[in-house]
């Protein structure tokens, strides 16, 4: 039986070469350094514009329009999460006429623009008063975040539909033929074996959804809705001072940031099992 005589001497780290300096390198540290000089001049700014009686004033209803944002979002998210289950399962259907309406569902709302939706269900839906009064309905479309939601709510659900059906079918076959051959039930096989697995692939998609959807709520502001951005050009139109429309960057970027801090909590926590 054999064994070992000597170690071998430990040998040093292999040496980095240094990487030269060329035009790239300089231009990124060149744009670096801009944009670090505009961000410091950016809180000189602030700092030195500062005016508390402007923030006493108006700092209550940036908190107001804050929750109105979170809230909006918030409940357009869930409602189109909901809408999204069936629109995906139609996009999946075998059945050409399904198949076809939930296609063009998906097909104008992810192509068109957020604001123009908004603006044919606020005003175009509202030119139909009488018959929205006939069937009791006015009560909801002369509201604006009643508007501002519904459009939000059906744009968001053709996107979570896409990525619910691309999730989905991500799942390999050998899933679905390996439950049958064990005698489970469609029902089981999807639930148990194929949506959790969807859902997995999905959770990052749906993270940049709502971010985005954050970030595009503020196109309700437009149709009088008093959401972060709505609050902001209220408070721009009486002071005309620019650190309005700053504040209400800050106020986006730290609920991006902190949603983007979550999101990837969430991740590591459900896809811990798939580390090595």
């Amino acid at each position: 039986m054999s064994h070992i005589q000597e170690l071998i001497p430990p040998r040093p780290a292999p040496i980095v070469a240094d990487k030269p300096l060329n035009i790239s390198r300089i231009v990124g540290i060149a744009v670096i350094t801009l944009w670090l000089l505009l961000a410091a001049a950016l809180i000189f700014a602030m700092i030195e514009g500062w005016d508390w009686d402007k923030f006493q004033r108006y700092g209550p209803r940036y908190i107001d329009g804050l929750i109105t944002t979170i809230t909006l979002v918030g409940s357009s998210i869930i409602l189109g999460a909901i809408l999204s289950v069936p629109i995906a399962f139609a996009r999946m259907s075998e059945n050409r006429v399904i198949g076809a309406l939930a296609y063009a569902y998906v097909y104008v709302f992810r192509s068109t623009p957020l604001l123009a939706q908004l603006f044919l269900i606020y005003y175009g839906l509202g030119s139909f008063r009488p018959a929205l009064e006939a069937v009791d309905l006015w009560w909801f479309f002369r509201e604006a975040w009643y508007c501002g939601l519904l459009s939000l709510t059906l744009n968001t659900a053709a996107y979570q539909a896409e990525i619910l059906r691309g999730a989905i079918q991500s799942v390999p076959r050998g899933q679905h033929e390996g439950a049958a051959s064990l005698g489970i039930s469609k029902f089981i096989t999807f639930r148990k074996i194929i949506l959790p697995q969807a859902l997995i692939v999905a959770l990052r998609p749906y993270g940049n959804e709502i971010i985005l959807m954050i970030k595009g709520s503020a196109v309700v502001s437009i149709v009088t809705v008093f959401d972060l951005m709505g609050q902001t050009r209220y408070a721009f139109s009486r002071t005309f001072d620019y650190q309005a429309y700053l504040w209400a960057a800050i106020f986006y970027l730290t609920i991006v940031e902190t949603l983007r801090h979550v999101w990837a909590w969430l991740e590591a926590r459900l896809t811990r099992h798939l580390k090595r």
